[in-house]
């Protein structure tokens, strides 16, 4: 690889995303450091938080953050110590999860997302919104078969978030799931949940959103705050909507539990001990995911197809995926296309 400068998208000034806080520049190729690979970014995923990065939602980790970890690209070159798992020309896939000590407590009973020394791509170090990046080789993972390049961007980290959301919810088997908002993480999860023989309702905003929750096989779907037609046994709130926690508790069953995905949520109002919490009801958060997560989730999208929705956006139009992102103008996932010259 000779090239030794690239086009990127960085974070200038987090701010409202109708302040374009995104700036779009010329900088080096990075160099791969020990144990990393420098990769060529195919496609990357516009995620959420890539959102909450660029408006401040999420405090600034590095300046001038180049966002995105939602990344499927080829790997061009290998820093020392990397190991044998890839070599050059392995397609590989490079997710939020980036680093963990190995030696915390949280590591050692397997629960690295936990690590206080845990690092993220896209906000700790340069992500995918760029021509180039870097993975540790020990966070790059394998890809499952039958997925085009953009297709496979969405499942590294909606798709692995919601797998984690899915088992923090405790679904019982055939039980019944909702899930407030549906967009690229969602989307996935939903269809995860299908495959293992629940019964899907959804709650959302927007009917193009409400009509690819009925096309993929959920059984109802109704407005974001509307009581779902049955009782459910877990729900999973992906919208970063705090108001949504009460009409989502309420909705459960005796026992049930609601697992809240974001990284970023508004305020929670007042609970209603009895309304929304009594009969053994539990609100749990998802922090990140493990290694092992990600690793289940993409075998079983190996195994089980998933259709991934995405809408498609060239590199230099990343600000714009943003800004239709965050006023809900896209349906299932956006996608950023890098082409190579």
């Amino acid at each position: 690889m000779h090239k030794t400068s690239m086009s990127a998208w960085r974070v200038k000034n987090p701010g409202p995303i109708t302040t374009h806080p995104l700036e779009h520049v010329t900088v080096a190729v990075p160099a791969p450091g020990p144990g990393e690979l420098l990769v060529a970014v195919l496609t990357c995923g516009v995620c959420r938080t890539d959102l909450h990065v660029a408006e401040g939602d999420l405090p600034v980790h590095r300046p001038h953050v180049i966002p995105g970890h939602e990344v499927v690209a080829e790997v061009v070159a290998l820093g020392e110590n990397t190991g044998d798992e890839f070599g050059v020309g392995d397609r590989v896939g490079v997710a939020w999860l980036r680093h963990t000590c190995g030696e915390c407590k949280f590591c050692l009973r397997g629960q690295e997302n936990l690590c206080p020394q845990s690092l993220y791509t896209g906000w700790d170090a340069d992500g995918g919104y760029a021509e180039f990046t870097t993975v540790p080789a020990a966070f790059a993972h394998p890809l499952p078969a039958g997925y085009s390049d953009a297709e496979l961007a969405p499942l590294l980290c909606a798709g692995i978030i919601g797998y984690r959301s899915l088992l923090r919810a405790e679904l019982p088997r055939g039980g019944r799931l909702g899930i407030y908002g549906f967009g690229g993480s969602a989307h996935i999860t939903a269809q995860v949940a299908l495959a293992q023989g629940a019964e899907v309702h959804v709650m959302t905003r927007g009917e193009a959103a409400r009509e690819l929750a009925l096309s993929l096989g959920a059984a109802s779907a109704q407005g974001a705050a509307d009581a779902p037609p049955v009782k459910l046994d877990a729900a999973i709130l992906f919208a970063p909507v705090g108001d949504l926690v009460l009409p989502a508790l309420e909705a459960l069953d005796r026992g049930g539990t609601l697992a809240i995905a974001g990284i970023y949520l508004s305020d929670i109002p007042a609970l209603n001990y009895e309304r929304h919490v009594f009969f053994e009801r539990q609100l749990r958060s998802v922090t990140s995911n493990t290694r092992e997560d990600a690793r289940d989730f993409l075998a079983f999208t190996g195994r089980h197809r998933i259709h991934v929705t995405t809408r498609e956006y060239p590199l230099d139009r990343a600000a714009d995926a943003l800004a239709d992102l965050s006023a809900g103008r896209v349906s299932g996932a956006a996608v950023l296309q890098v082409s190579r010259r």
